[in-house]
């Protein structure tokens, strides 16, 4: 026993400053890969929203429920997930989350045959369930396993993979999904009642195929880590803590956490959300099919800053270049909603780069002080991501009522919050 001990110390004293320790090269690829995969279920939310406005005859509010029903599982499955991680394990809750996830993708299909709106909202809330236990027991541990010096680094090169997965999701939409049959309104109107059902069908079955390849290689990387040994994740002396629970909220570099992501993923789903039906409202002769090319363009540039990002961190604070990030997302924003044209859609499409750093540096500034607690502090941080649920809707019916440039102002609002937190939350 104290042969191990002594040789566990060697290995972490081994891996002090490095950005990927040796000993966990193998599952922190596999963990990694689950960030790929997580953002494309995020990210093919922006192209249901636009395809089941079509295939069941949806308002851009009505649609805007797939976000609730994703989101909310954010609220509902973040405590279990965290009870989970602490009792079974990160590789046991990653386990159970890519089987729920696997298993929401899968009801894809029987939804799509019977054409039910409230059956696809039950399928993800149940994938969204599964990605809950992915985010939370997947960043845990690659935030907590190695130098803790590194742990920002650390996080945003394997979020750099789940900007990898949000290029993927517009690819697949407008490869798959969308057909690239589009109807206006009075077109619509014209179609015989069998044309118009035709239609929808097989506007509905388009999502069939895509989810259900998603759900079998799901499967397989269950498999695949059922099978790989995790090191397990200790905590020095120096970060153990026996004092109780609510004394996490008396760090405030974690209360700024809260804030700062709760707002910062609304503005990031809300500005995704509707970006399609952006570009399109303001670029006329932009498809959909265009548009979607337009947001994983938008997409790549979020992968890119990521990686940009982890290397910034060498030279300039995660907390500074979080703030500074914030402010240019705040100016890109107040472009979008007052230009026109591409000079709008552009502005829009850039700030995907800015935020790229802002999920994975806030959830690491926020797990930063809180040592034992890091698990439950893990969840209610990912708990936060309800804002989800409530960001998006809200733009809906601005969009609805107003414009959708105009619902722009939303996220605008939720970016000078996150610059806010960055100050609130230091120690």
């Amino acid at each position: 026993m104290q042969v191990t001990s002594t040789t566990d110390q060697l290995v972490e004293e081994q891996d002090k400053g490095r950005v990927i320790p040796k000993h966990f090269k193998l599952a922190f690829i596999l963990v990694t890969s689950l960030f790929f995969l997580w953002a494309i279920a995020h990210n093919m939310n922006d192209i249901l929203i636009r395809q089941f406005q079509k295939a069941l005859d949806l308002s851009r509010g009505e649609a805007s429920f797939i976000q609730i029903s994703f989101y909310l599982a954010y609220f509902f499955a973040a405590i279990p997930a965290g009870i989970i991680m602490k009792k079974l394990g990160f590789k046991k809750a990653i386990i159970i989350g890519l089987t729920l996830y696997a298993i929401g993708a899968a009801l894809f299909y029987p939804a799509a045959e019977v054409r039910s709106y409230g059956f696809f909202l039950v399928a993800l809330f149940i994938l969204a369930s599964g990605i809950v236990f992915l985010e939370t027991s997947g960043s845990g541990y690659i935030t907590l396993v190695g130098d803790p010096s590194t742990s920002a680094r650390r996080i945003n090169f394997s979020q750099s993979f789940n900007g990898v997965g949000a290029i993927t999701a517009p690819l697949i939409g407008g490869l798959f999904i969308f057909s690239g049959v589009e109807y206006s309104p009075d077109q619509l109107a014209a179609l015989s009642a069998e044309a118009l059902e035709s239609y929808r069908i097989a506007e509905a079955q388009q999502v069939q195929m895509p989810y259900m390849i998603i759900s079998v290689v799901l499967i397989c990387l269950a498999l695949a880590i059922a099978f790989t040994r995790f090191p397990s994740v200790s905590f020095s002396k120096s970060k153990v803590s026996s004092s109780p629970f609510l004394t996490i909220f008396q760090h405030k570099s974690f209360l700024g956490a809260l804030v700062g992501q709760f707002f910062y993923v609304g503005a990031q789903i809300g500005i995704w959300s509707y970006f399609i039906d952006f570009a399109i409202e303001l670029t006329p002769e932009t498809t959909e099919k265009m548009a979607a090319y337009y947001l994983s363009a938008s997409l790549f540039t979020f992968m890119m800053g990521r990686f940009v990002g982890t290397y910034l961190m060498k030279f300039i604070e995660p907390r500074i270049l979080l703030a500074r990030y914030a402010l240019i997302c705040i100016a890109l924003v107040i472009i979008a909603t007052l230009a026109s044209g591409m000079v709008a859609v552009i502005s829009l499409a850039v700030t995907s780069f800015f935020m790229s750093i802002m999920f994975p540096t806030i959830y690491a500034l926020g797990l930063e002080k809180i040592g034992d607690k890091a698990e439950i502090g893990s969840s209610l941080i990912i708990m936060t991501i309800i804002s989800g649920a409530m960001i998006p809707p809200l733009m809906g019916f601005l969009a609805d009522g107003f414009n959708v440039q105009w619902s722009y102002i939303v996220p605008l609002a939720c970016f000078l919050v996150v610059w806010l937190s960055t100050h609130f939350g230091k120690e």
